[in-house]
């Protein structure tokens, strides 16, 4: 096959074989990525950049979910369905189920006592509390009743199962990371829940009632005569972070001023391993103190703020979203967001969940901030 130059052509005949050549591409399933120019019709970069992406976008509590959680409850009953969870579609996204590229959030409304039975998946998750003082969830032979403000780590290939035990009902909130395992085929369910070979509808316990708090509760002091394995690799191995701890911290340091971009954030931690308590999310408590507006950041790591405590607004890529409470703001990757508590005598507290540790494995986290000059600098 020669390798010299085809013969000059006309300018007709050359755009005539280009729309030629680039609908066979098309056509084929594929794409070109050769342009130089950002002028072109075929600009190959600014159709990358112009993909599908997350953008932010509130998701209102009180005039939006939770009136549908409790037509959900009364609708669909434990007998039609495992699970009853709302799931958060961003609609820069959808159909996806997700709420940022690699995460979800899903709401849940269990009727008193009512308990689903136990199911796994390859997918990450925790619960966080928003009402009710007897939400139910079994990990591994561990039974866990949780209340507003607690989060409880369900890892990926364990065994759970959820409800309520209470005689009210009980709403929660979950945040999984199954877009992302689910962009690296890698999602699975089981439902088949057996112990000695016989299906069962919920998990004998195993452990004795508030076995995380006993054994990592107490920061600094690791005990060594427990199996800290648990059957989970990639978790940490405490399922239950209580509020009143996280609340007393939070409260300890309220005067501390020197982060101007985050205010007040504490990360919930491996007690083990000190990191993230997975290996692909972080999770956060913030408080904004009254009157408090934090300087903008951006970051690559996409954020999901939900207000506990409080009340206040974001700004974010130029947009103001009201932080009211339980509400959930998606902030995607890359866009500038500040926070404000609106409250001139209480503070504002937020939970928030983050893709951090993904971003971070890959090398891939940066995080900027912007002054009260306007001058950009690495917060990383």
């Amino acid at each position: 096959m020669s390798t010299t130059s085809a013969a000059p052509v006309d300018q007709a005949s050359r755009e005539a074989e280009l729309k030629a050549m680039y609908d066979a591409i098309h056509k084929g399933n594929m794409f070109p990525f050769w342009a130089k120019r950002s002028d072109v019709e075929h600009d190959e970069i600014k159709q990358l950049m112009d993909g599908v992406k997350a953008v932010p976008y509130r998701w209102g509590y009180k005039d939006q979910l939770e009136g549908l959680l409790h037509t959900s409850a009364r609708l669909i009953t434990a007998e039609d369905t495992d699970r009853r969870s709302l799931v958060l579609v961003n609609p820069g996204l959808a159909p996806k189920r997700a709420t940022v590229s690699t995460m979800y959030t899903a709401y849940r409304l269990n009727d008193p006592n009512e308990v689903m039975p136990p199911h796994k998946h390859t997918a990450s998750a925790i619960r966080f509390g928003l009402t009710g003082k007897q939400n139910f969830t079994g990990v591994e032979g561990e039974d866990i009743t949780f209340g507003p403000g607690d989060m409880v780590l369900t890892p990926r290939d364990t065994w759970h199962n959820h409800g309520n035990t209470g005689d009210e009902p009980a709403i929660n909130l979950s945040v999984l990371d199954y877009p992302l395992v689910e962009t690296l085929n890698a999602l699975e369910f089981d439902h088949d829940y057996a112990e000695k070979g016989e299906k069962r509808k919920k998990q004998s316990a195993r452990y004795p009632s508030e076995y995380s708090a006993k054994v990592y509760g107490s920061g600094g002091l690791m005990p060594r005569f427990v199996d800290h394995h648990r059957g989970v690799d990639a978790s940490s191995p405490m399922f239950v972070y209580r509020y009143e701890p996280m609340r007393e911290m939070l409260e300890k340091h309220r005067e501390w001023c020197e982060n101007p971009h985050e205010g007040l954030l504490i990360e919930y931690v491996d007690p083990l391993k000190g990191g993230p308590v997975y290996s692909t999310m972080t999770f956060f408590m913030q408080m904004l103190r009254p009157g408090e507006r934090t300087l903008p950041v951006k970051q690559t790591a996409s954020l999901l703020v939900s207000p506990f405590e409080g009340k206040g607004h974001a700004i974010i890529d130029g947009q103001r979203f009201a932080l009211d409470q339980f509400d959930t703001v998606a902030v995607p990757g890359g866009v500038w967001a500040e926070y404000v508590n609106d409250s001139a005598t209480d503070p504002l507290i937020v939970f928030i969940a983050s893709d951090e540790p993904a971003l971070k494995a890959f090398g891939l986290l940066k995080r900027w901030g912007r002054t009260e000059g306007g001058d950009i600098i690495s917060l990383i």
